[in-house]
């Protein structure tokens, strides 16, 4: 048996992203936000190729504004404030929507591998995360496509075992990396509001 698991094998992890003064590095940052993409791979089912093209699409909004203007964006902060100064806004809110579908993710996945006895599946954690992060931006149309995804979900013990063998490691993995993105997406939601990118 491989002792490799997800986080192992992931382009990057959120843990690895430069925060020099809670300003994070934007082509890291890309990185793990791809990687984040290739983990609903593991939920196995179609349903989820909508949330997945969203957050591809948004991490090529913010990479394209990188690409045009590299000087400018060394850093997702630095990326905004100089796209906002030109009357621009795609970068931006393409920001917006991938820090939200990252917030549900790590929501669902931060309640799923806490949840006690570890017992809670995974249907119920992204449904409880997707109200408390998405629907009230989604209308009646993706609200739709998003339960229908829901109801997708895996049963735990199955998505577990896709993460890695060793699920104590997968365990202690899951919860660094949640860590780590959870302290990304509040130093950029702050941004954001700030910025009334909303």
């Amino acid at each position: 048996m491989s002792s490799q698991t997800f986080f192992d094998t992931a382009k990057r992890n959120f843990k690895d992203v430069p925060i020099n003064d809670d300003k994070i590095s934007t082509s890291e940052y890309l990185e793990a936000a791809e990687s984040t993409v290739a983990l609903f791979d593991l939920l196995g089912n179609k349903a989820f190729v909508p949330v997945q093209k969203d957050m591809t699409g948004n991490i090529k909004k913010i990479r394209d504004r990188q690409l045009a203007h590299p000087d400018q964006s060394v850093t997702v902060q630095d990326l905004v404030n100089n796209e906002l100064a030109e009357g621009a806004k795609t970068a931006s809110e393409g920001l917006l929507w991938l820090v939200r579908a990252q917030d549900f993710t790590s929501q669902a996945l931060s309640s799923n591998i806490n949840s006690p006895q570890q017992q809670e599946e995974l249907t119920q954690s992204f449904t409880t995360s997707y109200e408390a992060t998405l629907k009230k931006h989604h209308n009646f149309v993706v609200k739709g496509i998003f339960t229908v995804a829901m109801k997708a979900c895996p049963y735990r013990v199955d998505f577990y075992k896709k993460l890695g063998d060793d699920q104590d490691k997968v365990a202690a993995q899951l919860k660094e990396w949640l860590a780590a993105l959870e302290k990304i997406v509040s130093i950029l939601s702050a941004f954001l509001a700030e910025k009334n990118i909303s």
